[in-house]
């Protein structure tokens, strides 16, 4: 039997993937702040007994605006837009009642549809088929180190089954892992030995997961997307007494600035359990991050992807990421599940490592659908 979802704490990104709202910008070129189209290409359309259909988008040129009309079709809509950019394209949201819109333009070429839902046609949900995976790094590099080269300190493995469930399944950093290419190793030495992609394929080899593809970022960006994107609502469980800057957190309803968040994230050394405690303190920030983002509706998606963007590095394509992270919109809070992937500690090659027990074994086995 699945457990039940925890309440508002242990509720998720990525992602610190997805927080507050933004106000829409035109596509690059156009001189307007809205733009309408009509759906029909009759000649006759203006003798006709029948109004023709058109689409306005309020904070979109024309050609986001056209994009949104192929999906309407014969009915009228207006609507708003919100955009922001993941690596080199841009992305947008489009609002209209309970209608949502996913678009992305791709540098050099036009507006397409990617997904959404849309109520008022009666034609439910399209973000996808089938589980997807996106594994949340934390580089324990410092400033003017390679965040990309450094060891992965924090491991999060977030998934969607496309159903309405979610999951996220944090894994101890100590783990003993194949490494591609490399043998075997700590999980979090993976990053080191050959970037974000060898800490995926560790995670894979691991877990027997198909990852989609990856974030990550440093302190540096961590510190910056919690700053741009404003304080996070965080109902700690047991508090936090740490040297680290901002280590201080009181039990109970809080507000986590950059330094709280971070050393919320980073703090092992006072906990009971130690990695296995901040690997679950690390899963609970990005749950907490989510359930924010969901409250403030699918038009924040842009902003927070754009700020995510700027202060951290992904291979995930423009639809891959606006697509996942929507997803969490149409998941039911109930189909949610959150581990840690941890066993019995052992020595190997003279270090202390962690080996994959048969408790976390099972539970990546379930989360293999993108629920736990």
């Amino acid at each position: 039997m699945r457990p039940p979802f925890a309440r508002a704490t242990a509720v998720t990104t990525v992602a610190a993937l997805t927080l507050i709202a933004c106000s829409g910008a035109p596509d690059e070129g156009d001189e307007v702040t809205s733009a309408s189209t009509s759906t029909s290409t009759s000649s006759t359309s203006s003798s006709s007994t029948t109004p023709t259909p058109t689409v306005q988008v309020d904070g979109a040129g024309k050609g986001l605006t056209d994009a949104v009309a192929t999906k309407y079709r014969s009915q009228s809509v207006t609507g708003t837009a919100h955009t922001g950019r993941w690596r080199s394209s841009k992305v947008a949201v489009v609002t209209s009642d309970d209608d949502v819109t996913l678009a992305v333009r791709p540098k050099g070429k036009e507006w397409r549809v990617v997904g959404g839902w849309w109520p008022s046609m009666d034609q439910g949900t399209d973000l996808g088929e089938g589980p997807r995976h996106v594994l949340v790094l934390g580089s324990d590099a410092r400033p003017g180190e390679k965040v990309t080269r450094l060891r992965a300190d924090a491991v999060q493995l977030l998934g969607v089954d496309g159903k309405g469930g979610a999951g996220l399944m944090g894994f101890a950093r100590d783990l003993w892992v194949p490494i591609p290419g490399h043998g075997h190793g700590k999980l979090n030495a993976a990053m080191v030995y050959g970037g974000p992609a060898a800490e995926v394929g560790a995670v894979s080899s691991l877990s027997g997961i198909d990852v989609d593809g990856y974030i990550v970022t440093g302190f540096t960006g961590f510190r910056a997307i919690v700053d741009e994107l404003g304080p996070l609502s965080f109902d700690s469980p047991d508090g936090l007494d740490s040297h680290l800057p901002g280590g201080q957190i009181p039990k109970g309803e809080t507000r986590l600035g950059p330094n709280e968040a971070l050393a919320y994230a980073r703090e092992r050394k006072t906990l009971p359990r130690g990695d296995f405690d901040r690997s679950r303190h690390q899963g609970m920030l990005l749950l907490a991050a989510a359930v924010q983002a969901r409250l403030q509706g699918p038009d924040s998606l842009p902003e927070a992807l754009g700020v995510i963007n700027e202060y951290a590095s992904s291979d995930l394509t423009a639809t891959q990421m606006l697509l996942f992270t929507a997803s969490f919109y149409k998941v039911n809070p109930l189909k949610v599940g959150h581990e840690v992937a941890q066993g019995p500690t052992g020595m190997e090659s003279g270090q202390s490592i962690v080996r994959l027990g048969p408790e976390s074994r099972k539970n990546l086995r379930r989360f293999r659908d993108g629920r736990l």
